[in-house]
C-alpha cells in the first residue's frame, strides 16, 4: 500500500461537517489501498487561545511570531486541543488514530528558524520507525506541528513545512488541504497546474502572498524532494475529496 500525507489547517476544526467529511475520505482512501498520515496546524484555535490569555499575535511573512512566554498556549492549542479534537473525530469515524507531535519517536530534528520569530522552528526528517510501525498496525497517525530541539525547547512549526518533512521521511505523496480550493490567480480563478516559474511570477505580482506563499513554497519543496506532484485542494468541497480518492487531479497540482 502507498502512503499519503494529508495536511489540514485550523479552519477545519471549526467545521464539524468538514471534520466528518475528512475522516470519511480517509476511510475511503484506506479501502482504495492508501495508508494516510494526517498533519495539522490550528492557527484559528491558536489565535483564539492567545487572545483569551491576553496575548497579541503577530505574523511575519506568513509565519506566526511566537515569543517563549506564549509557547504554553500555542503548544496547548496545537498538541492539546486541536490534536485531541481530530483524534476524537477519527474515532467517531471508526478509525484507529494515534495523537502525536513532531517530537515523538525522533521522527523529526528541529532547530530555531529565525531568532526574530521567537520559538518558531524548522524541521528535517529524522527516524521513520515509529510512523512505519503505526502504519503497519493499521493506525492513523495524527501529528501536531509542535517540535522539540536538542536543548528541549518546544518550537512552533509551520504545518505545511511539517507535512513536507513527514512526506520526505516516508517517501509519500502529499496533499495540502485548506479552506480554499487551491492556488488562485489574480482574477480569483483556480490555477490547475503550478510550476516554479509560474509560482515566481504570481509571487512577483503579489497574487501569491502571506500564508498562501508559505503553502506554495512548502508544496514546491515537497514536489522537488519526492520528484512528484503535490496537491493543494480544499476539504470544503466533497467533489474534490471524492476525486482525491479516485486518484483524479484536484485543486492545484504543484509540479517540481
Amino acid at each position: 500500500m502507498k502512503t499519503m500525507v494529508i495536511k489540514v489547517g485550523g479552519a477545519l476544526l471549526a467545521c464539524e461537517k468538514g471534520v466528518e467529511r475528512l475522516f470519511s475520505t480517509l476511510k475511503e482512501l484506506k479501502i482504495s489501498g492508501w495508508n494516510a498520515v494526517l498533519v495539522h496546524g490550528g492557527g484559528v484555535l491558536v489565535e483564539q487561545q492567545l487572545t483569551a490569555n491576553g496575548f497579541v499575535s503577530e505574523k511575519k511573512q506568513g509565519l506566526r511570531v511566537t515569543p517563549e512566554e506564549q509557547m504554553d498556549v500555542v503548544a496547548g492549542a496545537l498538541a492539546g486541543s486541536a490534536n485531541t479534537q481530530l483524534v476524537a473525530g477519527a474515532i467517531a469515524a471508526g478509525l484507529k488514530p494515534v495523537g502525536l507531535s513532531l517530537a515523538d519517536g525522533g521522527m523529526t530534528e528541529a532547530q530555531v528558524l529565525d531568532p526574530e520569530l521567537g520559538a518558531v522552528g524548522k524541521v528535517t526528517p529524522g527516524q521513520p520507525e515509529l510512523l512505519q510501525t503505526l502504519i503497519q498496525l493499521g493506525m492513523l497517525p495524527i501529528i501536531s506541528s509542535i517540535a522539540v530541539d536538542t536543548e528541549g525547547q518546544r518550537l512552533n512549526v509551520n504545518a505545511d513545512q511539517a507535512a513536507t518533512v513527514i512526506c520526505q521521511l516516508l517517501n509519500a505523496e502529499l496533499t495540502l488541504l485548506s479552506d480554499v480550493s487551491g492556488v488562485l490567480d489574480g482574477k480569483g480563478q483556480l490555477v490547475p497546474n503550478l510550476d516554479p516559474a509560474l509560482a515566481a511570477e504570481l509571487t512577483r505580482q503579489g497574487v501569491i502572498e502571506g500564508g498562501m506563499k508559505v503553502k506554495v513554497e512548502a508544496a514546491l519543496e515537497a514536489a522537488r524532494s519526492i520528484n512528484n506532484r503535490v496537491l493543494v485542494a480544499s476539504w470544503r468541497y466533497p467533489e474534490q475529496l471524492a476525486a482525491l480518492v479516485k486518484g483524479e487531479p484536484v485543486g492545484t497540482q504543484v509540479h517540481p
